[in-house]
């Protein structure tokens, strides 16, 4: 039975336990905004107890707590200013996004959209998330108001019942009145408290996946960037699929250009297959060599060179090298679980004399630019560049999936709560620091009305800069 049904069954089993729970505790629900909120006791006496416990500790990572809210607001400000700025400057890369910039993380969202780079996210991963993510962020808030003397007066879960009652939330009700009349300082740390859960547990999930990992996975095989290609002037093109060319412009070459197969471009001493990519007045071009890579069609990572196997950059360097050029040898490949082989002439390399070429590059530098992506690749360090893993069992490609989205999702949801808007815990950690600074009331509430309609003006941008790309 695939994960996928497994899910689906879970989904309906959830979808109907909490219908009923719903229903059967209808009179203890009361109404705030779209929500509905289910007050109750559980864990006030473990916020309690662990508050006066841990005292002690708490008040000294309270000041660590305020200090990462500030690094984490000013890094969500620059993660802010960088996403307008593409938004609104390169409408090529907002074309590419294929979700709405305002959109929740809901299960199989990268399934709908076909988002490939991305893990599945199956509603068991979304509800195992939501609640570890939402009960210790909650937490947090309780134990750091505790040491301040801020009563917890109850805890709870929030429902959205639009069509189906699933979309959860928890939280802890502090006495506001007591809170209001406690010093600046004490109230940015209950404040920020919740996104120093969010970091926590980011972090104590690298260190989970990493051991995780390396019991779990085993090297199969070598992933490589791109076929490999090389740098040269449109002008000193002379040759495109049968038509000869002088000094051509870009849009002379661009003229002889076959988009569905591959070319026979050269240059007096190079021959390419296809164009890469051009500089902006189209004076220099990134060309793919015509290589028996890209020739055979080679696609998925790398897992045998005639039948020897093939687990990391040496063990593939290495075989390679005892092949020479002119020689055919057999290249497997490992795409959606199923094995592909390619039989492949090698070629003598164009850089170092006699030794055999197979037309593949692994870049030395990561160049994953998205902020998902560099979180991705820093929460991996413990993977060797290049190599292609496999689970030593299926369930455990689910697990390291799961504990990966938890790492991602949590420090996301760090990073946004602290955005200065009045719907998130950094509008009001941001009011505070005004006040704070100004010793003005006045002057911190225009600042937060401010600063709030601002950033929602800014996602309005955002929002008609990507519909303005469909046209």
């Amino acid at each position: 039975m695939s994960f996928m049904l497994l899910d689906l069954i879970f989904l309906v089993l959830f979808i109907s336990f909490t219908s009923i729970f719903l229903y059967k505790n209808k009179t203890k629900l009361t109404k705030q905004g779209w929500m509905f909120l289910y007050h109750t006791q559980w864990g006030v006496n473990l916020i309690h107890k662990t508050g006066e416990k841990y005292k002690k500790t708490l008040k000294f990572l309270s000041y660590i707590s305020v200090t990462l809210g500030y690094m984490l607001m000013a890094g969500m400000l620059w993660l802010f200013a960088r996403i307008l700025w593409i938004y609104i400057f390169n409408q090529d890369a907002v074309r590419a996004i294929k979700i709405p910039p305002i959109m929740p993380l809901i299960p199989y969202l990268p399934q709908i959209f076909k988002l490939t780079f991305l893990p599945p996210f199956y509603f068991t991963y979304w509800i195992i998330i939501l609640a570890v993510i939402a009960i210790t962020h909650e937490f947090f808030h309780g134990i750091f108001a505790k040491i301040s003397n801020i009563k917890t007066k109850t805890t709870g879960f929030g429902f959205f019942p639009f069509f189906l009652p699933i979309f959860l939330a928890a939280f802890v009700e502090l006495d506001e009145k007591i809170m209001q009349k406690k010093s600046s300082f004490k109230q940015r740390a209950v404040l920020s408290a919740g996104t120093f859960a969010n970091l926590l547990t980011a972090v104590a999930g690298i260190l989970i996946l990493w051991g995780f990992f390396t019991i779990a996975f085993s090297p199969a095989g070598i992933v490589f960037d791109d076929y490999a290609y090389g740098i040269v002037n449109t002008s000193d093109i002379n040759y495109v699929n049968g038509i000869q060319l002088n000094n051509p412009t870009y849009d002379q070459v661009m003229s002889g250009i076959n988009e569905s197969s591959l070319n026979d471009i050269r240059t007096q001493n190079e021959n390419f297959s296809n164009l890469r990519g051009t500089s902006s007045d189209g004076s220099i071009i990134a060309a793919y060599y015509s290589a028996p890579a890209i020739k055979a069609g080679i696609y998925g990572p790398i897992t045998k060179v005639n039948n020897e196997p093939i687990s990391n950059l040496e063990t593939f360097s290495k075989e390679l090298g005892t092949h020479s050029p002119g020689e055919e040898i057999t290249i497997g490949t490992l795409v959606n679980r199923e094995e592909i082989e390619y039989k492949v002439i090698l070629e003598e390399n164009p850089i170092s004399e006699g030794e055999a070429w197979l037309g593949v590059s692994f870049s030395k530098i990561s160049n994953s630019k998205g902020v998902v992506s560099r979180i991705a690749a820093t929460t991996t360090f413990y993977k060797e560049p290049h190599a292609y893993y496999i689970p030593n069992h299926e369930w455990q490609q689910f697990v390291y999936d799961l504990i990966w989205w938890l790492i991602i999702i949590s420090f996301s949801v760090a990073l946004i709560n602290m955005l200065p808007m009045g719907i998130f815990d950094g509008g009001r950690f941001f009011y505070l620091t005004v006040l704070s600074l100004t010793k003005s009331k006045s002057k911190a509430e225009k600042a937060f009305k401010g600063i709030t309609k601002f950033f929602l003006l800014l996602l309005l941008i955002i929002m008609a800069a990507w519909l303005f790309s469909f046209f």
